[in-house]
């Protein structure tokens, strides 16, 4: 609900991102993900309104059509280029050469926005959210590349807040997810200038809602996304936010959570459902 090509949370990174990319001299932004990345196209956003070029490495070969995120970043006038086979860190690596050979003076944004200044920003989010009024005593939000749950970690241990933050993981294992929220939110706060470090140990991950991996649509998020639109006329996207919702609705349902007041961090995403809908409405017939 940002107002930035149909919305999501990687306005908020971006927003410190490209204030460095600007402060640097820099005339392009770059960076990768999946081919729905939502933030990718919110990134194509962000450099359109800036009257910045952009250029988006993406996952796999160029599909026959373009649809969901895939499209908007062609409408955004991002240049749209496929690792293919190519390990993602070496096709980046290259894609930032060429344009650097180039003279387009690319500024790259690393896989989510998710390091120390990405995450910075989801410290001022929940500085934004305490303002509110009584916070929520449990926080949960899609995980993946770790930088929201990092800066809401962040901005917890620094504001005060003594909630639960749950991350449901839409990808990396627990162990693995933990490690990186715990360096990037202690990067974080080096970045900020002051002294907090954080362990593996103090991250809260859900794992087990991995179904068939990152980005396969299964019977989770099939099942919740229909049943949070007819409920409430909600949109979840098929890769986080049905993941993750329908894991928290897992937990409640099975009695795994104590916590009475619970807050979902909606993530955005809704155009990657433009690109499942033949999955959607088999369920539906289903």
């Amino acid at each position: 609900l940002t107002g930035l090509a149909l919305g999501g949370n990687k306005a908020r990174k971006l927003e410190l991102l490209v204030t460095d990319a600007l402060a640097r001299g820099a005339r392009t932004l770059v960076t990768a993900g999946a081919l729905q990345s939502n933030h990718c196209r919110q990134t194509a956003a962000a450099a359109a309104r800036l009257g910045l070029g952009c250029a988006l490495l993406l996952a796999g070969e160029r599909p026959p059509a373009l649809e969901g995120n895939l499209l908007l970043d062609a409408l955004l006038g991002a240049e749209l280029c496929f690792a293919g086979s190519t390990p993602r860190d070496a096709a980046l690596a290259a894609l930032h050469a060429r344009l650097e050979a180039e003279g387009q003076r690319p500024y790259l944004i690393p896989y989510g926005g998710s390091n120390d200044l990405g995450a910075l920003a989801y410290a001022l989010a929940l500085e934004e959210l305490l303002r509110q009024g009584p916070p929520p005593e449990l926080i949960c939000c899609a995980s993946s590349s770790g930088g929201t749950q990092a800066g809401l970690l962040l901005g917890a241990r620094l504001l005060g807040y003594r909630g639960t933050i749950l991350g449901v993981s839409v990808d990396p294992k627990a162990p693995e997810l933990r490690a990186t929220v715990a360096a990037l939110a202690s990067a974080a706060a080096a970045r900020l200038g002051v002294d907090e470090r954080f362990s593996p140990a103090e991250v809260r991950v859900e794992d087990r809602f991995l179904g068939a991996g990152y980005g396969v649509l299964g019977e989770l998020e099939r099942g919740v996304i229909r049943r949070l639109a007819s409920a409430e006329g909600i949109l979840l996207d098929p890769v986080y936010t049905g993941r993750a919702f329908g894991a928290l609705l897992a937990l409640l349902e099975a009695g795994e959570l104590d916590e009475r007041e619970l807050l979902f961090w909606h993530t955005g995403g809704a155009p990657a459902l433009f690109a499942q809908g033949e999955a959607l409405l088999a369920a539906r017939s289903g």
